[in-house]
């Protein structure tokens, strides 16, 4: 069986799209959509942007979901998934390309997600800490004996798991984890605590959009990070968008579970391969590809 999986924030770089742009008429016409949509050139930022310029707040999550949804869409006949997943923000791009939420809609909740999500970082000094080599239950252990807000934030594979919270007590995480035995407890370069319940206003804000939205039934089953199970209802599917803002990617019991259910090839759609690596430590013998 074959699952699609589309990476979140973080996979972008300068360039990204600009092949799309000038051999599909398909990819061109999305992207000036894209364009009259958001009120800006983001295909200029995109094509020859700086990494300065792909990092902003209204540009990062958007540019990324470009990408991916565009790609898959000039894939036409032979995108076939049997399921499909998305890490953060790819939830949204996988969401779109399995048909249960229109282009224009899709881009639209992006937009308003980024920028609630900046808003909320804004709120408290927060941030995120990417621990190896540890397992996942003595993470959990040490976030929820640590004072102040920090919670494991991103199950990526097995033994490597981001914390999330506030800035304080995610050094107070990682200087523990640490002393028991991580082999790293790095903070990340990032604009604040995603996944964690700092992102509170940002999901009020955002529940307020996807409300507003029309959902539809997809082609197949998305297995949701919220839930790492196959979901097809389009009011639970927007439900658990809504959750995953201050909830934990389940990524790693996402993956297995795919694969529990019959998934063998995982093909990555959209920039960078972060997500096949990822798939190949989480299960070794399934087959990886790029879309």
């Amino acid at each position: 069986m074959k699952a699609y999986v589309f990476p979140g924030q973080g996979a972008q770089f300068t360039g990204m799209g600009k092949d799309l742009y000038e051999n599909s008429d398909l990819a061109k016409e999305l992207f000036e959509r894209a364009n009259a949509i958001l009120g800006f050139r983001i295909t200029d930022i995109m094509f020859e942007g700086s990494a300065d310029e792909l990092k902003e707040t209204k540009v990062t999550q958007p540019a990324v979901f470009l990408h991916s949804v565009i790609k898959a869409k000039t894939l036409n006949e032979s995108f076939a998934p049997d399921m499909v997943a998305g890490h953060s923000l790819g939830e949204f791009s996988a969401l779109v390309a399995a048909g249960g939420l229109s282009f224009e809609d899709g881009l639209r909740l992006v937009s308003t997600r980024a920028m609630a999500m900046q808003k909320a970082c804004e709120i408290k000094p927060s941030t995120m800490a990417a621990v190896l080599g540890l397992d996942d239950k003595i993470v959990e252990e040490i976030c929820a004996t640590t004072d102040g807000i920090v919670v494991p934030a991103n199950y990526n594979c097995p033994g490597q798991l981001v914390i999330s919270g506030e800035t304080v007590a995610v050094e107070m995480a990682c200087q523990a984890m640490r002393v028991a035995g991580a082999k790293r407890a790095l903070v990340l370069p990032v604009g604040g605590a995603f996944h964690s319940p700092l992102m509170e206003p940002a999901r009020e804000e955002l529940a307020a959009a996807i409300e507003k939205t029309t959902f539809s039934k997809p082609i197949c089953p998305i297995y949701q990070n919220v839930t790492a199970s196959a979901v097809s209802d389009p009011d639970e599917i927007k439900k658990n968008l809504i959750i995953q803002l201050t909830a934990p990617v389940k990524w790693t019991q996402s993956v297995q579970q795919m694969v529990k259910d019959g998934a063998t090839l995982f093909t990555e759609i959209g920039p960078g391969n972060v997500l096949q690596g990822l798939v190949k430590k989480i299960d070794p013998t399934a087959e990886v590809a790029a879309g």
